[in-house]
């Protein structure tokens, strides 16, 4: 029997996709408890919900918001409460490093905007329809903020989507998008290929999962109940490196695009190598009732087609790999930075992704594939390969392309990203973000405070 979801207790971001072609990012760190959770009684009201999602009614200009547990602590949730949450996420993805492969170029003292300092405590994430939107509901939320000196931004991250605006894509060309889990109760038909939807339980916490068990929740429960956790990666893309190296490994646009292809495992369109092998099919990859419909272990065994290291086999290996319902994640996320114009050279501009992972187990969902399927050099006994388009290169990994009569290696594969930040939040549900601000309301009128006559915030903030 399918689990109920409590939709209105869910925060919709990991539910559904906004309508929006612009978003800011801000990272706030609380340097006042009371005056935090004042500023968070005044914007639980805008934050969207899963209910309004499911029913249809959608507002771009929703908002998200979601902690770290330094965040949480600094909010005064109490130690005994704090202790109950996952040792990954009380430690943090610095103190992860090793694990997901942040060493070198990646490491987080390299890291920008703050994201690698134990100061930071949160992220509030604003929608908007366009730009022009954005900057009017930046402005709004400012206004509003201003009340609270003790709520500090320690930055914001701009995101705009990547023109042409026909699909989303990222600043390699590569569309985005395309395999995403469903989840049971949501009323939402998988398609062709994608599996069948996923219990509840892996994505949110206080429901069954695909092993009909609901574990542990951090205490108090109205604290935990219908939330998740979030991994954030921001990465720039080496646009210009990476077409240089097309270039150098391509004698032809259309040899350029099939080396392109077979890095990721799809082409830049989003057509499948399984399904469209030796030429690009763009009427397929915009077809979701197609283009997810193949598997590998029957129709490309030996990485004929898709090679066995390229990123979609590796972040999502399907028939392939085993308890693979136990693994998959929703990603969330958007391009930052102006696009690099066809034909020139690298310029130095930061672009790239600021992408969230989604999920109930950080540890089992998302280090696991970082640490395994995207950094272990062993992955389907490749030997001394990694995710060519994410994972952590020096110059001393290589890229196989499995092909008749002689494969083609490809060595001292080069980095074409760089992290530059991250961090694990949690995303509260609704009750949880009011019990949290309740706390506020006590505290400020245990110093004679009243955060009610403070003025409240417009429907952007």
């Amino acid at each position: 029997m399918a689990s109920v979801l409590e939709l209105d207790d869910i925060q919709h971001f990991l539910l559904t996709r906004p309508r929006a072609l612009a978003a800011r990012y801000g990272f706030l760190s609380f340097r006042d408890p009371a005056q935090g959770r004042g500023w968070l009684s005044g914007i639980v009201d805008q934050v969207g919900r899963g209910s309004l999602a499911s029913s249809g009614s959608f507002d771009s200009r929703w908002v998200t918001v979601a902690f770290t547990w330094n965040g949480l602590r600094a909010l005064g949730v109490e130690d005994g409460s704090l202790a109950t949450f996952p040792e990954e996420f009380r430690q943090g993805m610095t103190h992860r490093a090793a694990i997901l492969g942040d060493t070198g170029a990646n490491h987080p003292d390299r890291w920008v905007g703050g994201l690698a300092s134990s100061d930071l405590h949160a992220i509030v994430i604003l929608f908007a329809s366009d730009v022009a939107e954005r900057e009017r509901c930046v402005r709004e939320h400012q206004q509003y903020a201003a009340q609270f000196p003790g709520v500090e931004a320690l930055s914001t991250l701009d995101l705009e989507a990547t023109p042409p605006l026909d699909y989303a894509h990222d600043h390699f060309g590569y569309r985005d998008r395309m395999s995403q889990p469903e989840i049971e109760g949501m009323g939402i038909e998988p398609t062709p290929g994608s599996g069948a939807a996923l219990k509840p339980g892996e994505f949110f916490l206080g429901y069954p999962d695909e092993n009909g068990e609901t574990g542990p929740l951090p205490q108090p429960e109205i604290l935990s109940r219908n939330g998740s956790f979030l991994a954030y990666r921001r990465m720039d893309e080496h646009v210009g490196a990476f077409r240089d190296f097309l270039r150098a490994n391509g004698e032809t646009p259309e040899e350029q695009e099939l080396v392109a292809a077979k890095l990721m495992g799809r082409w830049r369109s989003g057509a499948p190598l399984v399904l469209a092998p030796q030429k690009d099919d763009p009427q397929l990859a915009a077809d979701p009732q197609r283009n997810n419909n193949f598997d590998y272990g029957k129709m490309d065994p030996h990485g004929y087609a898709v090679p066995l290291g390229a990123h979609i086999r590796r972040m999502n290996p399907r028939d392939t790999a085993v308890n693979m319902n136990r693994r998959r994640i929703i990603r969330r996320g958007g391009t930052y930075g102006p696009p690099l114009p066809e034909g020139a050279a690298e310029d130095g501009v930061e672009r790239g992704i600021a992408a969230f992972v989604g999920c109930a187990s950080l540890i089992r969902q998302y280090e696991f594939a970082q640490n395994v399927w995207v950094n272990d050099p062993r992955f389907h006994e490749l030997g001394n390969e990694r995710d060519p388009i994410i994972g952590a290169h020096d110059g001393s990994y290589d890229m196989t392309i499995p092909k008749r009569p002689i494969k083609k290696k490809i060595k001292g594969l080069p980095a074409f990203t760089t992290v530059t930040g991250g961090a694990y939040f949690f995303l509260p549900g609704i009750r949880a973000l009011r019990f949290l601000a309740e706390g506020a309301a006590a505290s400020q009128r245990e110093s004679t405070e009243n955060i009610s006559e403070k003025e409240q915030p417009s429907s952007c903030s």
